[in-house]
């Protein structure tokens, strides 16, 4: 049974207003106030973190969508271009969002010879609001939808799954917050346990195709091995590499000091 929601919120003339795109911009708002906040605290200026915010925002949004319609929609590139622009109706790839907000942060940072470790740890807010937000989006939307079972609920909560991975990881940041850990290594250890936790939970109930069909059981409504199931192994080496990394840089800057 789905919930009778409208995917728009209200409209301004020919123009939709859609709930996904709301929330959204909320995520986007929040995580630019706390990373600014933090990082003025820290000692970045101004002019450096207006830039950098403006880039990894426009950045990220561009690989969240790309990412997106490469694994899912690629026909778009060729039969309907416009479409890849429509972000406001959904669509995006949390990957392809921190890859790309990642990549032209490290490369602005690097230009302007400044640190971007403690700006990755910042960063987290705004990824967990966003996971949160994004995924109540996807109700609206009547996407990321479970599999269907043959319990009485019907079909598995997977945008609830969703949020609470990401309250559980905010709370996890804050918790950190108040300890002597490397810096970076909030950034990294969150997309390694997102990426974990999605992959054996979220992932296993989500109605997706199976890349791999290595288990599936339709009365359950759990299946095995989905893209992201697939790719969750490599990207938790890496991620746990540089967790490894950051704590060592820690440990050489304490042991020179």
């Amino acid at each position: 049974m789905e919930l009778p929601l409208n995917s728009v919120a209200f409209r301004i003339g020919p123009i939709s207003v859609h709930w996904y795109g709301i929330f959204m911009a909320i995520s986007i708002g929040v995580g630019m106030y706390y990373l600014y906040k933090k990082a003025v605290e820290k000692g970045y200026d101004d002019d450096f973190l207006t830039n950098l915010l403006l880039l990894v925002v426009i950045f990220g949004i561009i690989g969240a969508r790309l990412m997106f319609v490469i694994t899912n929609t690629p026909g778009w590139f060729v039969s309907d271009p416009i479409q890849i622009l429509k972000v406001y109706e959904g669509g995006l790839s949390w990957h392809g969002a921190v890859l790309g907000g990642f990549l032209a942060g490290l490369w602005y940072c690097r230009k302007k010879g400044k640190r971007i470790n403690p700006l990755e740890d910042y960063a987290v807010v705004g990824l967990a609001v966003g996971n949160i937000l994004v995924r109540i989006g996807n109700i609206f939307n009547h996407e990321v939808l479970g599999r269907t079972t043959q319990f009485t609920f019907g079909r598995w909560p997977d945008q609830l799954v969703g949020v609470a991975i990401g309250i559980i990881l905010l709370i996890r940041y804050f918790y950190l917050q108040k300890k002597d850990i490397a810096e970076g290594y909030q950034f990294w250890s969150y997309i390694f346990y997102y990426q974990l936790i999605r992959g054996v939970v979220e992932e296993t109930f989500k109605d997706t195709p199976l890349l791999l069909p290595v288990y599936y059981n339709k009365a359950l409504g759990i299946g095995l091995l989905t893209t992201t199931q697939v790719a969750t192994p490599f990207v938790l080496l890496f991620t746990f590499w540089m967790m490894q990394r950051v704590k060592k840089d820690k440990n050489l800057e304490i042991s020179n000091s």
